[in-house]
């Protein structure tokens, strides 16, 4: 799957359109905080955080969610696949909530951004969110806490279908940050949570189609 992700997103092969800042509507907004509210992340943080160890001990397979690690030089992430279960509605928040749970961790958002590219016979979307940690000194050196470094949270659709989510991170190197915490605690402290409950689970339902 990996050779197959390298060669579909192939640089060289690319044609780029502008990327164009993103902001919710006013009713979509409202429709995420009632789904943030209602907890319905819940049906997934859980899962998605128990199939990357199951794929990282070598049991991975075939059922329940589908994990990918992200082997870039320089930075560290994972591919969170689309699965039908959850629908394309719930993916969205689910990419804007993890989006929300990294602000929480001592982040800004410096950037969401929408791009679309034409390559391998397919429309590539991309939703783009980077954050960047709050400069605050670390007391004990006197240099900025750079945390887990810069965060991405990319969301991709080839032909209009939701594919996957794509969370990365890069470590800053100049001596005057502190060395950045580890990716497994990033993903600790993203999708480390309990699982739902039936009340919460009867609402994928509700937001299954439409963000």
């Amino acid at each position: 799957m990996f050779d197959f992700l390298q060669k579909l997103f192939r640089p060289q092969a690319t044609t780029h359109a502008p990327w164009r800042s993103v902001k919710l509507s006013p009713g979509q907004a409202a429709r995420h905080a009632r789904w943030v509210e209602q907890r319905v992340f819940l049906n997934w943080l859980g899962p998605y955080y128990k199939a990357y160890h199951l794929h990282k001990g070598g049991a991975g397979g075939s059922r329940g969610l589908r994990v990918e690690p992200l082997r870039e030089s320089g930075r560290q992430g994972v591919l969170l696949f689309f699965d039908d279960s959850i629908g394309p509605g719930n993916f969205r928040h689910f990419y804007e909530h993890l989006g929300e749970r990294v602000l929480a961790l001592g982040y800004h958002r410096a950037c969401a951004d929408r791009g679309v590219q034409q390559q391998a016979g397919h429309t590539e979307t991309t939703l783009k969110q980077l954050f960047k940690p709050n400069p605050t000194d670390c007391p004990t050196t006197g240099h900025c806490n750079q945390r887990f470094g810069l965060i991405t949270i990319d969301l991709v659709a080839l032909d209009g279908e939701p594919f996957f989510i794509r969370l990365a991170t890069n470590a800053l190197l100049e001596p005057c940050f502190t060395p950045a915490c580890s990716f497994e605690e990033l993903l600790k402290s993203l999708l480390d949570a309990p699982m739902p409950d039936p009340a919460t689970q009867a609402r994928v339902a509700e937001y299954h189609d439409t963000f």
